[in-house]
């Protein structure tokens, strides 16, 4: 049996100490963005699971789309991802 290497570290630790792997990402055919599958997405970038640019051609997201997300969770949290919440943190 072959077993395919993957670039990258297969897991990492998130600061709150939960561990992340790639199993725990959205599927590459996501079209619904909800708030969790994009905070799993933001923390894999930041924590260096996957890079910005292997997020982009897995999700078909646009660099600006992924950039708003991160900056999002950096400024103000997860909460912020949220669509009904867009007015209260933009500025």
């Amino acid at each position: 049996m072959y077993i395919r290497r993957i670039p990258g570290p297969r897991s990492v630790t998130l600061p709150d100490g939960r561990i992340l792997t790639r199993a725990d990402l959205p599927a590459a055919e996501t079209r619904r963005w909800v708030v969790s599958r994009k905070a799993v997405v933001v923390q894999a970038v930041d924590g260096g699971l996957i890079t910005a640019e292997e997020a982009v051609e897995i999700w078909g997201l646009s660099d600006e789309e992924l950039a708003a997300w991160r900056d999002a969770v950096a400024r103000h949290g997860i909460g912020a991802l949220k669509a009904t919440a867009l007015r209260r943190y933009r500025s």
